[in-house]
């Protein structure tokens, strides 16, 4: 049931436009913080609290019945156990940052979801199967490599994943890499750091009270 109340939240973006390579529909960066004040204090806050690794701050966001996963394991302790906030090391300081450094928008005067990748992506696309692009002039390579011929230049697209495997030439990094789909059923490869999968991980904030708790930070379908 989760699953169906997070998607209520996708809100329809602009159209697929004519024109270049894998595209598919564009998907503008959105942050709708700014509308409510305390909510923007409080992303500042924990923004601040995340750079100083702060796991006190952290927790005292986390509402007491969080969700984590799909999987059941709710709740504020599954919560530091999973993200290991008891040891060095742990990813959610990154992955949180990323989450909310994109931005994203309000369902309510009470709710926000981040990020705008999740929030905004378009309602009738899969989000397993596509990917949305981060910036404007990114590249798509013809093989996994910064010095690789230029295929396309791509601006706030949302992209098809290429299907079956795309094994990466010797000595290539193919993690730093994302195989997509281009006009004609050509592969190109686009840089990882301007992607991001809408069914990565995501969070929704919630007013409660006089203050703004996380009620999930969830990844996957």
């Amino acid at each position: 049931m989760l699953r169906h109340h997070l998607l209520a939240f996708m809100l329809l973006a602009a159209g697929a436009a004519p024109g270049v390579a894998a595209q598919v529909a564009k998907l503008y960066p959105v942050d709708q913080a700014v509308r409510n004040p305390s909510f923007y204090t409080f992303r500042a806050q924990l923004l601040g609290a995340l750079a100083r690794r702060d796991t006190a701050a952290l927790m005292a966001v986390v509402a007491p019945d969080i969700k984590n996963s799909f999987g059941g394991n709710d709740g504020a302790e599954e919560f530091r156990r999973g993200w290991a906030l008891d040891r060095p090391g742990s990813r959610v300081w990154e992955e949180l940052t990323a989450v909310l450094a994109l931005g994203g928008s309000f369902v309510d005067d009470t709710t926000f979801v981040a990020p705008y990748v999740f929030s905004r992506f378009p309602s009738g696309l899969d989000g397993l199967e596509h990917l949305a692009v981060l910036g404007s002039g990114v590249r798509v390579r013809a093989r996994p490599d910064s010095t690789a011929a230029v295929l396309a230049v791509l601006s706030f697209d949302v992209v098809r994943r290429a299907s079956g495997p795309h094994p990466a030439p010797a000595g290539a990094d193919s993690t730093a890499w994302e195989p997509v789909q281009l006009a004609g059923g050509r592969v190109g490869y686009v840089a990882r750091q301007y992607v991001r999968s809408p069914v990565g991980y995501r969070a929704y904030f919630s007013r409660q009270g006089s203050r703004w708790v996380m009620l999930f930070l969830v990844a996957g379908d």
